[in-house]
């Protein structure tokens, strides 16, 4: 086997590895709470990366036993899949760009209201029969139990900066209710409790809290939002190193195709 083909096989099976750190983006992703009961974007992390993988090996194949067709089908494949991941690394940015977060009285923690994120990502909490099933996967999680065992008093629970988006959201009233504080997860309405759709939806049942509140689906959305971002970072690198692989690999390819032309040539005059 001439040289220069191993050198495009060593650079394909370079490219598949790359396909590593997509697939380990979803399945982190697979492995948070909120991305685990939304189902959004960590499926086509995991299938891109496969499909990279998949193509990767194939490439390799084809320059290590020098069959053309499959090689062609190798860089036709592989820069189809490039697009791909590029493309879904813009769209992942664009629809995040949008974020929440704003700070309240006598709180160390912020709220956050759903009008703030983009309107695709709106869409994916807004649908009733779509976020009773969030709502369900999201109350058989510790979420909300952690901040009730993590934090006894008022003070401690205000105190909390690092509450995340989801606790903060979820796990107890909007501060704008003004209910009285017993219990991270058990609060006393007050006596003339507003007319805010969020303030009537705070249940003291530990399976409903603020499930069913506007700011449990903004606190999620700014939770997927932290980690979108996260994983879209992993993917925009292992994007643009797949690419220069993959020039380097056409180059390698032209390369090898020129050498082994020129020997033949040199064949036919001896």
């Amino acid at each position: 086997m001439a040289l220069s083909y191993v050198g495009v096989a060593a650079i394909n099976l370079v490219a598949a590895l790359f396909s590593i750190p997509v697939i380990a983006a979803g399945s982190w992703l697979s492995s948070q709470v909120d991305s685990a009961c939304v189902q959004i974007l960590q499926w086509p992390l995991i299938g891109l990366g496969v499909a990279v993988l998949a193509v990767g090996l194939a490439g390799f194949v084809a320059a290590f036993w020098r069959l053309p067709w499959l090689l062609l089908a190798y860089f036709v494949g592989m820069l189809l899949l490039m697009v791909a991941l590029a493309g879904l690394a813009v769209f992942v940015f664009v629809v995040t760009a949008s974020a929440s977060g704003h700070p309240v009285p006598s709180r160390a923690f912020l709220e956050y209201d759903l009008d703030d994120f983009s309107g695709w990502l709106r869409g994916r909490v807004d649908d009733p029969g779509r976020w009773e099933q969030i709502k369900t996967c999201l109350a058989a999680t510790p979420v909300c139990t952690a901040v009730n065992q993590t934090y006894a008093t008022a003070q401690e629970l205000f105190s909390a900066s690092w509450l995340t988006p989801l606790q903060s959201g979820c796990c107890k009233p909007p501060t704008r209710c003004g209910y009285t504080f017993v219990t991270p997860m058990f609060w006393i309405s007050p006596i003339s409790p507003t007319a805010d759709p969020d303030c009537t939806a705070w249940s003291n049942d530990q399976s409903q809290l603020c499930y069913s509140c506007a700011s449990c689906k903004a606190g999620l959305l700014q939770n997927l939002r932290r980690e979108w971002r996260r994983a879209d970072l992993i993917l925009v690198v292992a994007t643009v190193a797949l690419l220069a692989v993959y020039a380097l690999g056409c180059y390698a390819f032209r390369t090898a195709k020129t050498d082994e032309l020129f020997r033949r040539y040199r064949q036919g005059y001896t």
